[in-house]
């Protein structure tokens, strides 16, 4: 059967169909981020606890995204990311209505593992279906479409907490996540290269554990961790500095500072041509130096030194990633999307562990305690990247 061309009206659909998909897995995952401090006043509980509303269903989602797809051999792509995408918004519209803190994070757990069927499968079903030539170009709207989605649902849940509060605000990002599922529904076309296969658990954990044995690839699964863990900590808390004095900011303006995520766009592509240059050990030190000096930056007193300090931190961050993720379908000479998914679990347990931790540095430490953490796993990720140069250098510095 033939695959789906550039410019016909069916890759017009699949292209906005997973751009809408995207929009609504990360802005229902990433919607409670900037709310951290109002979870803290009116639940009453610390920084750390409060990061547990984003943390609990990261790690539920890495941890189920590593057997989703499999799932997925089995009952079929759009069904699996359908449901995964509607689940969540529903669960979203019901964590509006928490009565407690206990009840939003035990609905956050649901959330996290509904939340996989989309990241864990999305680029699976480009792959099958569309072009070869064109699937570059899919894939870019699907990434947009998660960058946009994060970003807009941290953004419209500031400023909707500002006008009414953070159940309204979480309210409106489920409407409009179900209305993105309904229009998912509605033009994905379904698979016509999806071969049915049967869900094997045994077959999956074997294939996962071989993918731990080369030392290169436990170095990118760490850099991924480093990565996200710094990422995530350093937005969890950025809230709370900026919302007490003496910036004394707005929820709506804390919202808007989530528009550095424009720079991943730039970084990801100009990270990428240096790393065809100079090699990808190089522009990984650059980029987690880069990540380095923006957190330092943000310890200064001035509101436009710690903006420009995010802004690098958030640019180092976005080339990193771009980076680290295609190494893995170097280095892996099998069982590639395997390697993959092990990748993002520990990028994901990133995000859920450090994210935590550091509010424990936050609460102990204040600020300058938290970039301090930050450091320390910032100086580790360029270890590890310093290992996996001594380790590869040899077998893949024909590949850089």
């Amino acid at each position: 059967m033939e695959y789906i061309l550039k410019g016909t009206r069916s890759f017009r659909n699949t292209a906005l169909a997973m751009f809408a998909g995207g929009f609504c897995t990360f802005a229902v995952l990433y919607c409670l981020q900037p709310l951290m401090p109002e979870f803290s006043r009116e639940f009453g509980v610390s920084p750390a606890v409060a990061s547990l509303s984003l943390s609990i269903s990261t790690l539920t989602m890495a941890v189920t995204m590593l057997f989703v797809g499999a799932v997925s051999d089995s009952l079929g792509r759009k069904v699996v990311m359908g449901c995964s995408l509607f689940g969540a918004a529903l669960v979203a519209l019901l964590i509006a209505f928490s009565p407690g803190f206990g009840a939003l994070l035990a609905l956050r757990v649901v959330q996290g593992i509904v939340l996989a069927g989309l990241p864990a499968i999305a680029m699976t079903y480009l792959s099958e279906e569309i072009d070869p030539a064109s699937l570059g170009y899919a894939m870019g709207l699907y990434i947009s479409g998660n960058s946009v989605g994060g970003m807009g649902g941290r953004v419209i849940t500031g400023m909707l907490t500002d006008a009414f509060d953070w159940r309204v605000a979480v309210g409106a990002i489920a409407l409009f996540s179900l209305a993105a599922v309904l229009l998912f529904w509605r033009w994905l076309p379904a698979s016509r290269h999806f071969k049915r296969q049967t869900f094997a658990f045994g077959d999956i954990l074997s294939t996962l554990l071989g993918q731990c044995k080369d030392v290169r690839l436990l170095c990118l699964y760490g850099l991924g961790f480093v990565l996200m863990g710094s990422f995530v900590t350093l937005f969890n808390y950025i809230g709370y500095r900026l919302t007490a004095p003496p910036y004394e900011l707005s929820q709506t303006l804390v919202g808007w500072i989530f528009i550095v995520y424009v720079m991943g766009t730039i970084s990801s592509t100009w990270m990428g041509k240096l790393a065809d240059q100079y090699g990808r050990y190089a522009v990984m030190g650059l980029a987690l130096g880069m990540m380095l000096a923006g957190a330092l930056l943000t310890l200064a007193g001035s509101l436009g030194m710690i903006i420009a300090g995010i802004s690098v931190f958030t640019f180092g961050f976005f080339g990193g990633h771009s980076i680290a993720s295609s190494w893995i379908g170097i280095i892996a000479t099998e069982h590639k999307s395997q390697a993959s998914s092990l990748y993002l679990f520990f990028y994901y347990v990133g995000s859920g562990v450090s994210g935590t931790i550091g509010g424990l540095f936050y609460s102990s430490y204040g600020w300058n305690g938290l970039i301090a953490m930050l450091a320390c796993f910032l100086l580790a990720g360029l270890l590890l990247s310093f290992v996996l140069r001594q380790r590869g250098a040899e077998q893949t510095d024909h590949m850089i």
